[in-house]
């Protein structure tokens, strides 16, 4: 029996919804355990133990302010990247995770600080949708895009290190990986040659 429309828009944002679920799970444990997850599991530049924060960071926040400041750009940003592009949603999300944390890990700020937070990801998500919109040129990928950088085009002024407290890094770092999955992850890798 095949899905209605709203079964499969559900479908598609399950993987963006349980995500959120999950970093309000850990965020309440977090609390509990008074932050220190935070130095056990976040991403330390340059520093051996601080590789386990590159796929563990994003699950982590430094209060329920931060938490709460990354959820809804995440689930918007996140569900736009899952319904502009649902079958390598997931693909993305990782080279945005995986790529964004390493060069963060490789070249952010360090002395004994630890960058924790989705928010590399909402920039990553953002980069991507907006790449997507230029590499795929699909009237879908073009619609996010424009929905993206018309609801969330201020975000460009967070990769400028204005704040010592937050992670500029991670969002630079974010966006470029972003930006870099959706090359990666584009259709039409090569030119199909004409059959004379």
């Amino acid at each position: 029996m095949p899905l209605d429309r709203d079964s499969l828009t559900m479908e598609r944002l399950r993987p963006i919804i349980t995500f959120v679920i999950i970093i309000w799970v850990i965020q309440f444990a977090n609390f509990a355990l008074g932050y220190r997850p935070n130095v056990w599991f976040g991403l330390e530049p340059r520093d051996l133990g601080g590789l386990i924060g590159i796929p563990v960071s994003p699950l982590l926040h430094g209060g329920f302010k931060h938490a709460a400041a990354n959820t809804v750009p995440l689930l918007m940003l996140g569900g736009m990247a899952a319904m502009a592009s649902p079958k390598r949603f997931v693909e993305a999300s990782l080279i945005i995770v995986i790529v964004g944390g390493a060069l963060v890990w490789l070249l952010a700020r360090g002395g004994n600080r630890v960058h924790v937070g989705a928010s590399g990801l909402v920039f990553g998500y953002f980069g991507y949708i907006v790449a997507l919109g230029f590499v795929e040129r699909s009237f879908r990928a073009m619609l996010a895009a424009a929905a993206a950088a018309m609801l969330y085009g201020g975000l460009i002024i967070g990769v400028l290190p204005n704040d010592p407290r937050i992670s500029w890094e991670s969002h630079l770092f974010g966006a470029l990986a972003g930006v870099a999955a959706a090359w990666m992850l584009r259709t039409d890798k090569g030119v199909t040659p004409h059959v004379a």
